[in-house]
């Protein structure tokens, strides 16, 4: 917070709060406290001095979140045998805005069937061990994970794979081409899979199992992704600062061990 303001020229002493002071009113926010209200009455700012120094905060440091190549080549450059695609719906507040389905019937933007609630997409990469590496813009709840990814990673993660990056996914992902690994789907009727299939899709299931815990390692210390009370189109930025927010801790605690 003190380097943005150094390049915006801010005078010292010209701002009500402190550096620090506005580092700890986004840090509270991000750990749950959402009533803004309270958050500046504790801070001894106004309600719209409090939104304006929160999502300043947050976008300093979504700034500093790797965008997808350089995930990816940092994934690379430290030898991971492979990487973790997976989707996870942010709870919002409801928010009305009518789109065309592919069926060309008119639906809910941020509605999303799956869940039944009003959410947010979120695309997200993460290690073998569950931290999370990359995290996308946000996609409307009522975009598959699928055809948000499409949009938001899978190019890069082709070329990922050229390299010897492989990609592991769920079943939502079926479909999503060369190097995504995804469970082979049970046939249809009375079939059932062959052991050769049945033995694919365990180690699967129980090498991604463990990078999924990344979007719950996440929600679990920054607690505001649980459920979003600001505008939707803010969840990726949200979400980027909280990876950076993550990443901070686990490098703390990996030097002090």
């Amino acid at each position: 917070m003190r380097d943005e303001r150094r390049l915006r020229g801010t005078p010292t002493g010209s701002r009500a709060l402190s550096p620090f002071r506005q580092a700890v009113l986004v840090l509270r926010w991000f750990r749950g406290e959402h009533d803004i209200p309270k958050l500046g009455r504790d801070h001894r700012v106004s309600r719209a001095t409090a939104y304006r120094y929160l999502h300043e905060g947050i976008d300093v440091l979504a700034a500093q979140a790797p965008d997808l190549h350089e995930a990816l080549d940092r994934a690379h450059t430290e030898g991971l045998a492979y990487v973790i695609l997976d989707g996870t719906l942010i709870p919002i507040d409801r928010c009305a805005e009518q789109t065309t389905s592919v069926k060309g019937e008119p639906i809910d933007t941020w509605y999303s069937g799956k869940a039944h609630q009003h959410a947010g997409n979120l695309q997200a990469l993460s290690a073998p061990g569950g931290l999370p590496l990359w995290i996308a813009e946000v996609e409307p709840g009522s975009v598959h994970d699928l055809t948000a990814a499409r949009a938001q990673v899978l190019g890069a993660l082709y070329a990922a794979v050229a390299r010897g990056l492989p990609t592991l996914a769920d079943s939502g992902y079926d479909g999503a081409g060369i190097g995504i690994h995804t469970p082979i789907r049970q046939p249809e009727g009375n079939q059932i899979l062959s052991p050769d299939n049945r033995t694919y899709n365990r180690l699967l299931r129980a090498l991604r199992c463990i990078g999924e815990r990344g979007f719950a390692l996440l929600k679990g210390r920054w607690r505001t992704l649980q459920h979003i009370t600001v505008s939707p189109s803010r969840i990726g930025a949200i979400a980027r600062a909280a990876l950076v927010l993550t990443h901070f801790e686990h490098s703390y605690l990996s030097a002090i061990r």
